[in-house]
């Protein structure tokens, strides 16, 4: 709340106080009603692989932002609405560092989704988080260095808090879909976000363990920070195929082990998102938790000294606001 209070506080001076600022706070007050549930898995070929997916098609999206990473895959799993996007692409295309984040953002907030699932595998820093585990993320450390971080800039200075950088409410229902699963779920967890492509050293991974990190994994930044931007409510689904490389048996791990724990993620995955339709239900009340208040008094720039050309490309993104 600190963040929001100096934001507050600085709009006062600047003089947004004006019946042009009350008027936005007010669409922001007014646009707090029950919305329909459009659930976003951002994920692999594991996971828009679904059974009992109704109306399946790809439907091609455009952005601003340039093209998202593969067409997405909507339809109605138990009466809610679905979308999946192949964060890489279907064939693996896009590395982790030339992931169209921004783009992919945009494009499922474009098709109406209010609710993220990111599923990604990860490497682990605890002998608790065994192969095989999901971690619900809670946390994050962003040591990427090569990506596109914000819709915001110059000519459109926004500022957002991501100290909770994930919606709890949905984190709850991943959670339980997990459980109700059988599967070892992880309830909170930090994630550390490398630039990859390569994975970490010995002396990284024994770095970032001593850091309190609890997996590692290479997508999941700037991913959740755009989606938070965006004001779509984001949880972390971090799927454990081994240990990272701080762990003595980590050479001795047989590639065939780790392939087998992928396809078993993936198999584990796919039951957890079935289940998640009856979790969250048809219809969506306001986030509990602020996700989708985000940019309530976030936006810095004066409306007569703000890009005309950025403030077009944010017309999904940040429309409610500007």
């Amino acid at each position: 709340m600190r963040e929001y209070a100096v934001l507050l506080l600085w709009h006062c001076v600047q003089g947004f106080h004006s019946a042009a600022f009350r008027f936005n706070v007010g669409v922001g007050i007014a646009t707090r009603r029950n919305m329909q549930t459009k659930i976003g898995i951002i994920g692999g070929s594991g996971i828009y692989n679904m059974d009992g997916l109704e109306n399946a098609a790809w439907i091609s999206t455009s952005s601003p932002w340039g093209a998202p990473s593969d067409n997405i895959l909507t339809g109605q799993l138990n009466g809610v609405d679905m979308a999946f996007l192949p964060r890489h692409g279907r064939g693996h295309v896009h590395s982790p560092t030339t992931v169209p984040y921004r783009a992919n953002i945009d494009a499922l907030k474009r098709i109406g989704v209010t609710d993220i699932i990111s599923v990604s595998a990860c490497g682990s820093f605890r002998e608790k988080m065994a192969p095989g585990d999901f971690v619900i993320v809670d946390q994050f450390i962003d040591r990427t260095f090569a990506r596109e971080k914000s819709f915001f800039g110059t000519g459109c200075v926004a500022h957002v808090s991501v100290a909770h950088p994930t919606c709890a409410r949905l984190s709850d229902a991943c959670e339980t879909a997990g459980q109700d699963a059988g599967i070892n779920v992880h309830r909170g967890g930090t994630y550390l976000a490398m630039e990859g492509p390569q994975f970490s050293s010995m002396a990284e991974s024994k770095l970032y363990r001593d850091w309190g990190c609890d997996v590692i994994g290479m997508t999941n930044m700037p991913e959740a920070k755009l989606a938070r931007e965006a004001e779509i409510c984001y949880a972390s689904i971090a799927m454990v195929t081994d240990y990272d490389s701080w762990h003595p048996d980590h050479g001795a791990v047989d590639v065939s082990d780790v392939i087998k724990t992928l396809q078993g993620n993936g198999t584990k995955a796919q039951d957890l998102v079935s289940r998640l339709p009856a979790l969250l239900g048809p219809d969506r009340a306001p986030c509990p938790h602020g996700c989708d208040r985000a940019l309530e008094y976030a936006v810095m720039t004066a409306p007569d000294k703000r890009d005309s050309a950025l403030v077009a490309k944010l017309d999904a993104v940040a429309g409610r606001v500007l």
